[in-house]
């Protein structure tokens, strides 16, 4: 009887051991499966988060590369925009010197002299300065008569600046030598060469 029982208690022990075992092993592998998952999840992770760290630094730098180039090019067209204001200046102070000069009543003259010559028309007036008429005029009559350009009148305007306007019929129709309108036609002809000129060294 003792020796069954013995063998009973055996036989729990051995069982109870298995279970124990059976058990701490499924545990442990659980837990070896669990921890797998969490590295494998953190490398993800790790990956996900320097990838998208990568990314947002190319962006960054496509950015500021972005914006340098367009800081660039800003810079380049305020200095082109300064520079074609600077030739304006540069062409008026000059076209105002030549209008003010003396060779002011030989350009009168030779301007009135190709308008008769190559259209016909009659009752053409000079419009000039008050002040500069002043002083060129006696030339200028001169001029006319030793040209033979008949049929022009010298008229005076104390409100017209540097140059002159010739007009015939009445002022309906004139061309217009003034400052004003010189420096506007050489602007219009200089500036998009100026701009061209720099653009050609900007690819040097």
């Amino acid at each position: 009887m003792e020796i069954q029982l013995q063998e009973l208690i055996d036989q729990i022990k051995n069982d109870g051991v298995k279970a124990a075992e059976t058990e701490a092993a499924s545990i442990l592998e659980s837990a070896k499966a669990e921890a797998e998952k969490i590295i494998s999840d953190a490398k993800a992770e790790a990956e996900k988060m320097m990838r998208e760290a990568k990314e947002q630094n190319e962006r960054t730098v496509r950015a500021g590369e972005d914006s340098l180039r367009q800081a660039g090019r800003n810079l380049l067209i305020s200095f082109r925009e300064s520079a074609a204001k600077e030739l304006n200046v540069i062409t008026g102070d000059s076209v105002k010197e030549a209008l003010s000069s003396d060779a002011l009543p030989q350009l009168i003259l030779t301007a009135v002299e190709n308008w008769t010559k190559n259209t016909e028309a009659e009752d053409i007036s000079v419009l000039i300065g008050s002040k500069e008429l002043a002083s060129i005029e006696t030339e200028l009559l001169a001029g006319l008569k030793e040209r033979m350009c008949t049929g022009v009148t010298l008229k005076a305007n104390d409100s017209f600046g540097e140059g002159f306007r010739i007009s015939v019929q009445d002022g309906q129709a004139y061309y217009d030598y003034s400052a004003e309108a010189v420096t506007e036609l050489l602007s219009a002809y200089l500036t998009p060469k100026l701009i061209s000129l720099m653009k050609e060294a900007e690819n040097v």
